[in-house]
């Protein structure tokens, strides 16, 4: 017994610390949880849990209600852009193919009176005219026009 009394008083802690010991070997508190554990009752659980982490962070719950906001607008601008460039790409391309489709005409115009312009002296010839043998030309760059007599 002597030898048990030593190995107790030996491994006893000092007074001042008994306190602290018996503190930290208290078990925590033990709670009964209702409920099982199903799927409903964990979500509804869950989300039980968010309400009352965000009643304490009413700050943070503001700061993330306005970067969802943020968000959305971003994206709601972001598609609107999107459309915008849709519709001017479409016009673009109607402008293009209705600028091809003049440029196709006035090729074939022009065309049509170099034609046109290649045949005149054969149907001249055939109306009976004769080309002109000399050519005659007027400079009127020195021109004064007589003046008025009165």
């Amino acid at each position: 017994m002597a030898v048990r009394e030593r190995m107790v008083r030996s491994s006893a802690v000092p007074q001042g610390r008994e306190n602290e010991v018996q503190a930290s070997s208290r078990r925590p508190e033990l709670r009964v949880v209702k409920g099982g554990r199903t799927a409903e009752g964990e979500k509804q659980q869950g989300w039980n849990r968010f309400l009352e982490w965000t009643r304490g962070r009413t700050a943070m719950v503001v700061c993330s209600l306005v970067a969802v906001a943020f968000l959305v607008v971003s994206l709601f601008c972001s598609l609107l852009l999107r459309v915008q460039m849709e519709q001017d790409s479409f016009d673009q391309a109607q402008s293009s193919q209705h600028i091809s489709a003049l440029t196709q005409d006035v090729q074939d115009d022009q065309a049509t009176l170099d034609a046109l312009q290649s045949s005149l002296p054969q149907k001249a010839q055939e109306m009976g005219m004769v080309p002109q043998q000399g050519s005659v030309s007027i400079d009127l760059q020195g021109y004064q026009p007589p003046e008025e007599t009165r």
